[in-house]
């Protein structure tokens, strides 16, 4: 079924001497805000906990396929939708024998390229089986082409309710990895490494679903369901390490009457709000979330997923 509502969320999540989004740039240093010193989690990051929770659950098959995944060729994926849509495997052979011939034969091989008439099923294919196509939308025009697909959810960055400072550890590994390495160390196998976490942080994400993008992906209730599930879930099945204890604390979905919505989403956004309750605040109890679910506009539906 399709969805006929716009739906607005928030999400809050903390984490707890673990780093829950390291930037590579500046050596895996958990992410802030260089003016206000505020953590933050990219979109990207969110996105690729609720596709592995998806694949977990659903074991990687159709319709909840997961299109970007770790180790995926993603050309590899476009031609199997050409290869399923009826007269598309034509359009995977190499046109380069054809092209040499000139004239039509180039057009037409130019043409078999950028996958003729039949992007537009092979765009719907994608939509229909990989579950983060439909949902988060995906470039897929590289190499055989699938089309675009703007994707129906959106997320922010999380940003960390509080300025947050990264703790540098440093840890011993009591082997090395080659031979000679053994010897240059003298006998003495240990290493040294450093590690970075934030000692607590609460963070809040902001998200869009919308139904008009919704109806071009056919994402539908089930899928909006499994949303939330995911959102809710996904941290209990991506343990490290290095990530600590990072659990989801808050999900309110905010529910439009209508699929173009009946008030702005910051207005909504702001009826959520966590305040801390020490000075040094170091676990979920150190705060207070407040929810004005008071005198909501006309048309507007507050759902209380976690929290």
């Amino acid at each position: 079924m399709s969805l006929n509502h716009r739906y607005d969320f928030v999400l809050l999540f903390d984490v707890k001497d673990g780093n829950p989004n390291g930037d590579p740039d500046a050596g895996n240093l958990p992410r802030v805000d260089a003016e206000t010193g505020q953590g933050l989690v990219t979109d990207v990051s969110l996105k690729r906990k609720v596709r592995n929770f998806v694949g977990l659950l659903h074991g990687e098959q159709a319709p909840y396929e997961i299109y970007v995944k770790e180790k995926a060729i993603l050309n590899k994926q476009h031609e199997r939708a050409y290869q399923a849509i009826p007269g598309g495997a034509e359009l995977l052979e190499d046109p380069k024998d054809e092209a040499k011939e000139g004239g039509k034969d180039k057009k037409e091989a130019a043409k078999k390229r950028k996958g003729g008439d039949k992007v537009e099923e092979a765009r719907q294919w994608m939509c229909q089986n990989f579950y983060d196509v439909r949902t988060f939308g995906a470039v897929m025009s590289t190499g055989v082409n699938c089309g675009q697909v703007r994707g129906p959810v959106q997320l922010t960055f999380a940003r960390s309710i509080d300025p947050v400072i990264a703790s540098e550890h440093s840890i011993t590994r009591m082997a090395v990895a080659t031979e000679k390495e053994a010897e240059n160390q003298g006998g003495d196998n240990r290493t040294m490494g450093r590690k970075f976490t934030v000692p607590y942080g609460l963070y809040m994400a902001h998200g869009f679903v919308s139904a008009h993008l919704a109806e071009q992906t056919k994402f539908s209730e089930a899928d909006l369901e499994l949303l939330w599930q995911s959102l809710e879930q996904m941290f209990e099945h991506d343990r490290s390490a290095a990530r600590g204890q990072m659990a989801t604390r808050g999900l309110y979905v905010f529910k439009h009457e209508g699929k173009l919505g009946n008030a702005p989403a910051y207005s909504l956004f702001e009826r959520i709000k966590a305040e801390k309750q020490t000075e040094v605040p170091r676990s979920f109890a150190d705060y207070q979330v407040s929810v004005d679910e008071f005198n909501l506009p006309n048309g507007v539906q507050l759902l209380r997923k976690v929290g």
